[in-house]
């Protein structure tokens, strides 16, 4: 087996290994005793993608449960490339923001990126970006957050955040956006421009910033952490989490352009069914006797690992599933049909609260005012 993967803000390609990926990007594990910490402030049961160890590293996450308890608080920011529909693994992260706002009582940042999709992306057309914009923040914003504590922000459109991405680009220079991004003579200008404008959130208040988002993205928070303090701000903390598998296997992960390997947020029953069915890959045997006698495997099974990520919350019937699993008392089929009942109930409810959604987004009455008015306030004083 390979044991070489690549994860770049833009691409992962194959099977990460963590552990490795930690060292690589010099961050640190979320141990047992970051997590505990988190259960005793909140005062409440940890939802599974800490218990089980989906956000997995961190940047100073221990400063942000420090000023927590001391009284400072903290805000939290987390984004979205809108250059397509979004699926299953594109919506996890925004949960676990929506938790940690319920839990700490914090302003939430949503940054939609549609320069950036544009910029990047040879073939999006701006008005193709704009769009994909609209129709993901219906999906973000079905997820429940609360209004008067929440700002969802196009960059296109909200172009006040210019003000803060002009300092920032002032403290960066080409060689270290060259080092970390790949930069080089042929890449476009909006490019290299752009990490000062993904960065600029992180200033909107002058607390100790906390983004959980998947770790891909953690080229674009040593950038800030390189230049906050020079601009009289903190270094921003991060807690990373790990990448959703494609239904085709455990490698990279999974991808809005490829249909097979997706469950977009729109699809209907029937699509559901189909694509788990024809695509999901399983840890079981050739045959239904094999199976019986030498039992499964869930370590190598995107069904169990969807399960266990997101659509099984309850730990026991977990465990009681990879055992009986492992112990051949179960075939692959079964438990196909038991994702897939997941899967359909969940978007069920996303698609009626997303529905809900379209009026007010459309009103633009999702703008987070209390939120709007503490960044405006938060301006440095050269740009004030």
């Amino acid at each position: 087996m390979s044991t070489s993967f690549r994860v770049t803000p833009w691409e992962v390609e194959g099977l990460v290994n963590y552990d490795r990926l930690i060292k690589e990007f010099g961050t640190k594990p979320l141990t047992d005793e970051l997590i505990e910490k988190t259960r005793e402030l909140t005062k409440s049961d940890l939802p599974l993608f800490l218990r089980r160890r989906f956000f997995f590293s961190h940047r100073d996450y221990d400063l942000i449960l420090r000023d927590y308890e001391e009284g400072r608080g903290f805000f939290l920011y987390t984004g979205r490339g809108p250059s397509g529909p979004m699926h299953i693994g594109h919506i996890i992260p925004f949960y676990m923001n929506r938790w940690f706002q319920e839990k700490f009582d914090v302003n939430l940042y949503i940054q939609i990126t549609d320069d950036e999709k544009f910029i990047f992306k040879p073939d999006m057309k701006f008005r193709d970006a704009k769009m994909w914009a609209y129709d993901n923040i219906l999906d973000i914003a079905a997820v429940g957050f609360d209004p008067s504590k929440t700002f969802i922000f196009q960059d296109s459109e909200y172009t006040k955040i210019y003000e803060m991405a002009v300092p920032i680009s002032k403290k960066i220079t080409f060689s270290t956006a060259k080092a970390v991004f790949g930069f080089n003579e042929s890449s476009k200008i909006g490019m290299i421009f752009f990490p000062a404008i993904q960065a600029a959130p992180t200033f909107f208040e002058r607390k100790r910033c906390l983004i959980p988002a998947a770790i891909d993205q953690d080229p674009y928070w040593r950038i800030q952490r390189d230049v906050a303090e020079s601009l009289g701000y903190y270094k921003t903390a991060a807690i990373h989490g790990k990448f959703f598998p494609p239904l085709t296997g455990l490698s990279g992960k999974m991808s809005a352009s490829m249909p097979e390997t997706a469950i977009y947020l729109t699809d209907d029953p029937d699509t559901v069914r189909n694509k788990i069915w024809r695509f999901a890959l399983t840890g079981g045997q050739a045959t239904v006797k094999e199976q019986r006698e030498k039992g499964g495997n869930p370590e190598k099974c995107v069904v169990f690992k969807w399960l266990e990520m997101f659509f099984e919350p309850d730990d026991e019937k977990l465990l009681q599933r990879y055992e009986d699993c492992k112990a051949g008392r179960i075939l692959c089929g079964e438990c196909k049909n038991y994702l897939i009942e997941k899967v359909q109930g969940f978007l069920k409810k996303h698609q009626r609260k997303r529905k809900i959604m379209e009026p007010v987004v459309k009103e633009l009455k999702y703008t987070g005012k209390l939120a709007r008015e503490m960044w405006d306030r938060s301006i440095p004083k050269e740009l004030s």
